[in-house]
């Protein structure tokens, strides 16, 4: 499902114009990227949790040249789903 399948069906389903639940939608991932942008925790019950990891500096490979490569520490999106949503789609 693309973003705006989900903003035409939450449209659809609450009986929202397309422009509202465009709002809807943007605001909540904007939300959520804010959150992440600070370090901080989201947990949607039921859904799962977005956090971020931090990978180290390591020293990697150019695989054309085989020279050695220092990759710089990153920070990276992490999501862990919930237990209902494993459920989900398991069954």
């Amino acid at each position: 499902m693309t973003k705006s399948e989900l903003i035409d069906t939450i449209a659809h389903r609450k009986n929202l114009s397309r422009k509202e639940s465009e709002i809807v939608v943007g605001t909540v991932l904007h939300e959520i990227s804010d959150a992440l942008g600070s370090n901080d925790r989201v947990e949607l019950r039921g859904f799962g949790s977005f956090s971020v990891k931090v990978r180290p500096p390591r020293e990697g490979r150019n695989p054309k040249t085989g020279e050695k490569v220092h990759v710089a520490e990153k920070r990276v999106p992490f999501f862990k789903a919930g237990k209902e949503l494993r459920q989900r789609v398991d069954s």
